[in-house]
């Protein structure tokens, strides 16, 4: 049920092809960069810690019979309840939130929960050209006003349908050619770059690992995802 369009937690797709994706979409939408096209990027606030139980469970139960799946499920996302939780939801009736993060069922409940989202977008909103990997999405627009027009709809529906929030700071509406910020690289017509936070961040586990066991591993490791953008002069000073 999932759309194409989601690329975390996917047999044979993950955060590389999620990389190549959005540039073939670029390619598609500017038309081989001939037109200038415009990038709605999102990022959804404490994403993992906004999942609402209640309605995560009301889109499960829409798809599940077995009551005993259900069961179970409501076990393992309801053992990560905090204590905070639990006294808000006796004070106030509210529905507990929050997955634990890394958990592999969360993954997946994540994605079940988005997906809501990814067929508003698809087939309410009409988005042709969109990609997300977890709470990271890239709405692509030919027309300057529409992404901002899409960002109003948008934000309603997370809202109220998922009880969900941007990230203030992380939503953006640029040209392509001014560099488009997705997954830890800034991306342009002709090239992608790595972020600034992440190269510093890269740098500093480099030398936090200088000498210690394990320093080979994590630098091959680097050098691996440099491959995957513009980063001669970095793979060279590593």
């Amino acid at each position: 049920m999932f759309m194409y369009s989601l690329y975390s937690s996917r047999v044979e797709k993950g955060t590389h092809k999620a990389l190549n994706r959005f540039r073939l979409l670029a390619h598609r939408a500017s038309r081989a960069h001939s037109r200038t096209i415009w990038a709605l990027k999102c990022d959804i606030r404490k994403f993992f810690a906004s999942i609402d139980h209640q309605v995560l469970f009301s889109i499960l139960e829409r798809h599940i019979a077995d009551q005993d799946i259900l069961w179970l499920l409501r076990e393992v996302v309801g053992s990560f309840s905090t204590q905070k939780d639990i006294l808000t939801f006796l004070r106030k009736s509210e529905c507990p939130k929050g997955l634990p993060l890394g958990n592999l069922t969360s993954q997946l409940l994540v994605n079940i929960y988005m997906n809501e989202f990814d067929q508003y977008v698809k087939h309410k909103l009409k988005v042709k050209y969109y990609v997300r990997y977890a709470d990271d999405f890239v709405i692509l627009s030919h027309d300057k006003t529409e992404p901002e027009e899409r960002l109003r709809y948008i934000v309603v529906f997370l809202d109220n349908r998922l009880k969900l929030k941007l990230h203030s700071d992380k939503v953006s509406i640029k040209t392509f050619a001014s560099g488009v910020d997705f997954l830890g690289w800034v991306h342009f017509p002709d090239h992608r770059v790595l972020r600034t936070a992440t190269k510093k961040r890269m740098f500093r586990k480099l030398q936090q690992r200088q000498g210690q066991k394990g320093e080979e591993a994590t630098k091959q490791s680097y050098l691996g995802m440099l491959k995957h953008g513009n980063t001669h002069g970095l793979r060279r000073k590593i």
